[in-house]
């Protein structure tokens, strides 16, 4: 497909680099020539300098023969007037960033409707939502969910007392009455998609796929459930925090915020009058400690600085707080985090690429199923679909055992309904259903690419 990406910043260019790869015919625009050059010597795209919502540059890079439209730069109105002249000119489908809260309440499906937009992200919120998932189920380092949270795949950590250590699937499923699923597996750099014979050890990542009642089950057999967190401190008054603030309050927790800048806090205070606001430098120990890290339930790192977010993260670890997450966008810091002991890791670059990458997926010709929604596990090298299946699917009402599935793919669920089911081979598929598919080093644009 071709596709138009304006904003090439760090939001921008993690995106851009997700289609790339996904074999797009991608052009790049930003208003800074230094990034138009970084890009072009990164990447075999099309990179042009210029304003995203002047006509001649819209014109340059072919708005009106765009399958879709992508605006993300630091300016909200700049993203919807983009997305809105690129319509005009023939655009098949925008998407605009969307951060301000002002924007995201009822206003947003008014602009949406107005502007042409399909789709509008706002990184800021997904990524706080994905906090927010992690601290109502701490025992998890990334927690993923499908079809209105009706299903859930989580990652642990195996430790190397693990009860679940030398077991092979097979056992773990006789001994274990919970209803789950065990479909990947991340040790040393290289990710497996396991079979009932393989045997799990400690230091592995696990991906586990369940509803979320099976899931405490499972934990709680296990004896590594961990409580809901309750007293959280974050560092930075960001766009990120003011919105996990927001949904930690109305979920019934105490939030602390420590931020550098006075008027960040004052604004704050005036905006979310239940969380207590500390004016100081969150990477001082003695104010951390001051304010009780030592005794809270989870720590989140959310300043713009990622080498910051890793050295107060280690501290509050060496703090012995149960749930420490890290904001860290460069992929190469969040591997040397993971060795350092950070085990959440939340990147909204990361979550964004997820979203877009998925949607561009469910825009290409689906013959019977569609991409409802990806994301990319396992440092990448994993990815979770969720497909939509239609009428027209050519293995419907057919025992998953008589079907040649492909080797590193996996069927790890299936929605019905309001019904979520952990397959076994005599498990059909319907229309109508939602299908959990778990697949490495291979790329699924449907539902059938997983049939050899």
């Amino acid at each position: 497909m071709k596709i138009v990406i304006v904003g090439c910043g760090k939001i921008g260019s993690s995106i851009l680099a997700s289609l790339v790869a996904e074999g797009h015919d991608v052009i790049g625009v930003d208003s800074e020539q230094e990034v138009i050059n970084e890009l072009s010597n990164l990447y075999d795209v099309m990179c042009v300098c210029g304003n995203g919502a002047d006509s001649e540059i819209l014109s340059e890079v072919e708005a009106d023969k765009t399958d879709l439209f992508v605006a993300v730069t630091g300016s909200d109105e700049l993203n919807m007037l983009s997305c809105f002249l690129a319509r005009k000119m023939g655009a098949a489908y925008t998407i605009a960033r969307i951060r301000t809260p002002e924007y995201n309440d009822k206003s947003i499906i008014f602009l949406r409707r107005n502007l042409e937009l399909s789709d509008s992200i706002n990184p800021e919120y997904a990524t706080a939502h994905e906090i927010f998932n992690i601290l109502k189920f701490p025992s998890a380092v990334n927690i993923e969910t499908f079809s209105a949270r009706k299903f859930e795949m989580i990652e642990l950590i195996l430790r190397d007392d693990s009860p679940l250590d030398g077991m092979r699937l097979m056992d773990i499923r006789k001994k274990y009455s919970a209803k789950f699923l065990v479909c990947a597996v991340q040790r040393g750099g290289e990710a497996f998609i396991p079979d009932g014979s393989f045997v799990l050890h400690g230091g592995d990542k696990v991906g586990i796929t369940a509803t979320r009642s099976e899931l405490n089950k499972l934990l709680k057999d296990l004896g590594i459930l961990q409580k809901k967190a309750r007293n959280v401190i974050i560092i930075g008054a960001s766009t990120i925090s003011f919105y996990l603030a927001k949904m930690l309050v109305a979920a019934g927790n105490s939030v602390k915020i420590i931020e550098k800048d006075r008027e960040k806090c004052v604004h704050f205070a005036e905006e979310l009058p239940e969380v207590v606001m500390i004016n100081g430098d969150g990477a001082q120990q003695e104010l951390l400690l001051e304010e009780g890290i030592d005794s809270a339930d989870a720590f989140v790192s959310l300043t713009d600085m990622d080498e910051e977010n890793i050295i107060i993260s280690c501290f509050a670890k060496a703090q012995n707080v149960p749930t420490v997450i890290t904001k860290i966008n460069r992929p190469e810091l969040a591997s040397m985090a993971q060795r350092l002991g950070l085990e959440s890791i939340v990147s909204p670059q990361k979550t964004v690429g997820n979203i877009i990458t998925g949607y561009a997926r469910a825009l290409e010709n689906s013959i019977g199923s569609s991409v409802e929604t990806l994301y990319k596990l396992m440092d990448g090298s994993v990815e979770v679909l969720e497909f939509s299946v239609g009428q027209d699917f050519e293995y419907i009402n057919i025992p998953l055992k008589e079907m040649t599935i492909k080797k590193n793919i996996l069927v790890a669920g299936i929605i019905r309904g309001r019904v979520p089911v952990i397959p076994s081979g005599d498990d059909i598929i319907q229309p109508g259903d939602k299908v959990v598919v778990i697949a490495s080093n291979t790329r699924l644009q449907n539902l059938s690419d997983m049939i050899a």
